[in-house]
């Protein structure tokens, strides 16, 4: 196997444990989202994630400094932005609607690709990516809904997270410090949470601070692992494969609670699969079909 193929098959495989810690992630967010304010969950998991980063950097000698701090400086103020949108978004929304613009976010990564990291993407991953959009809307189970305060914020953390993807991408591309990435902006998020925590502060229960521990477990496992994603794979390839947490949804509803999948669910799962896999195995050829055109 090329250093190439080898680099996108590695990526892909750290994408997909990220979708199933991340979607971990969201499943705590929308448990905890029903009691307590957005401050209160962020400042103490970006609390957690930064000590956990900080323990890291100390056990590998990983630094946490990097060159591009404008970009990561964007990079912090855009994952800020986009953790209040998503806890609101859980907060108003039923799970399966902020999943829907979940999955806008590899669209908008191709749209954006091209004009701010100089990665356009070819027209095959454009019809890649369509078929995925479709398999999204198989996997909805209530149709179209109307709009309300809710999909704008979910419209909005779908924005922000991914500019903040796209940013990590262009750090990655210059330099290897997966730990600063994690670091940095879960610091950003506990110092502006941490401002308004006094005012919202709620005293919480052990199984709550426990379920709070676990989402910052999984957070920082997941943005770790998501860096050296970005690294590997362009954003326009590891958005779409990011999908994945809805066959983790159909997947865990099975399993956990006898939820048989529809037949369209099903249809749903296999598009979003093969359209992530399509986008892997063109990204995985491109250098052989390049040369061969040299």
């Amino acid at each position: 196997m090329t250093p190439a193929r080898h680099a996108t098959v590695t990526g892909a495989a750290l994408v997909a444990l990220y979708t199933a810690m991340i979607s971990a992630a969201d499943g705590i967010t929308k448990l905890i989202a029903g009691g307590y304010a957005a401050p209160q969950l962020f400042a103490l998991s970006s609390a957690l994630v930064v000590g956990m980063a900080l323990w890291a950097a100390r056990r590998t000698g990983q630094g946490l400094a990097v060159r591009a701090r404008r970009s990561m400086a964007l990079r912090a103020g855009l994952t800020v932005v986009a953790a209040l949108a998503f806890f609101q978004a859980f907060r108003l929304l039923p799970f399966a609607d902020v999943f829907l613009f979940i999955g806008l976010m590899p669209l908008l990564a191709a749209a954006l690709s091209g004009p701010l990291l100089g990665e356009p993407l070819r027209p095959i991953g454009w019809l890649a990516l369509s078929l995925g959009a479709g398999g999204i809307l198989c996997l909805m189970p209530g149709g179209q809904v109307g709009l309300d305060a809710g999909h704008g914020w979910a419209l909005l953390a779908a924005t922000s997270g991914t500019g903040s993807m796209l940013a990590a991408r262009h750090i990655a591309r210059a330099e290897r410090k997966p730990l600063a990435q994690v670091f940095w902006p879960n610091l950003a998020l506990m110092l502006v949470m941490g401002v308004a925590l006094p005012f919202v502060w709620q005293p919480m229960a052990l199984a709550d601070l426990a379920w709070i521990a676990a989402y910052a477990l999984c957070l920082f496992g997941a943005r770790y692992v998501c860096a050296e994603a970005l690294r590997l794979l362009p954003a326009f390839v590891a958005t779409p494969l990011m999908n994945l947490q809805f066959v983790w949804m159909v997947g865990i509803g099975l399993a956990g609670f006898g939820e048989l999948p529809a037949p369209g669910t099903l249809l749903g799962v296999a598009l979003v699969i093969g359209s992530g896999l399509w986008l892997v195995a063109d990204e995985a050829l491109a250098p052989a079909r390049d040369s061969l055109r040299a």
